[in-house]
């Protein structure tokens, strides 16, 4: 995922019912393809969560270049196998939002939340979170793939093991430990493992 690059890479829909891209001129400019094994779980972990979690709204962001290689300003995201998921948040008035994803805020990037993850009127929403990754490992798993590393910022993990997913996820999620490069309190980076065909 460092050092790598891609062939046959495919675009991760702009949209769908429950989720979007957190940019359609990122999108449009082609910074989020993906492996087509990535592809397909996510858009099925998704759907997933249409079922889990109807009301709730999700926007993934950064994945990668087309043929793979250096991308900028991430150290990974060179092969096709590395995702970023906007954590889910809901409003004052606990209803799930759309994360606000704008060119002031870098698309999203330089928001950053508290040790409990509030900023402002806006709360992460952890259920949703922990549902979402499960969801993704469960399809993963069903399509003889994997998850290789999930970064979490670290003041996040009490908060996420807590949840009724919270020891399934400990168990059997491989999250990064100590603290990452960069803070993760705005999303939450995923690689997946996918194996190669004989």
């Amino acid at each position: 995922v460092s050092k790598g690059r891609i062939e046959g890479a495919v675009k991760l829909p702009a949209e769908g019912k429950n989720f979007r891209a957190y940019s359609l001129f990122a999108h449009g400019v082609g910074r989020t393809f993906v492996h087509s094994s990535v592809s397909a779980i996510v858009v099925e972990a998704y759907a997933e969560m249409e079922t889990l979690r109807p009301s709730t709204r999700f926007v993934y962001g950064e994945t990668g270049w087309k043929e793979g290689g250096r991308f900028r300003p991430h150290r990974t995201h060179q092969n096709g196998l590395s995702v970023d998921f906007f954590v889910p948040i809901v409003n004052a008035r606990g209803q799930s939002v759309d994360f606000p994803n704008t060119v002031l805020n870098r698309f999203g990037y330089d928001i950053e939340f508290d040790s409990q993850g509030v900023l402002e009127s806006y709360r992460i929403d952890f259920e949703s979170l922990a549902d979402h990754l499960y969801a993704l490992h469960a399809v993963a798993l069903q399509k003889k793939a994997g998850i290789s590393l999930v970064i979490v910022d670290p003041d996040f993990l009490l908060n996420l093991f807590k949840t009724r997913r919270g020891e399934y996820l400990r168990k059997h999620l491989p999250f990064m430990k100590g603290k990452p490069w960069v803070r993760h309190d705005e999303h939450y980076h995923v690689d997946f493992s996918i194996p190669c065909k004989p």
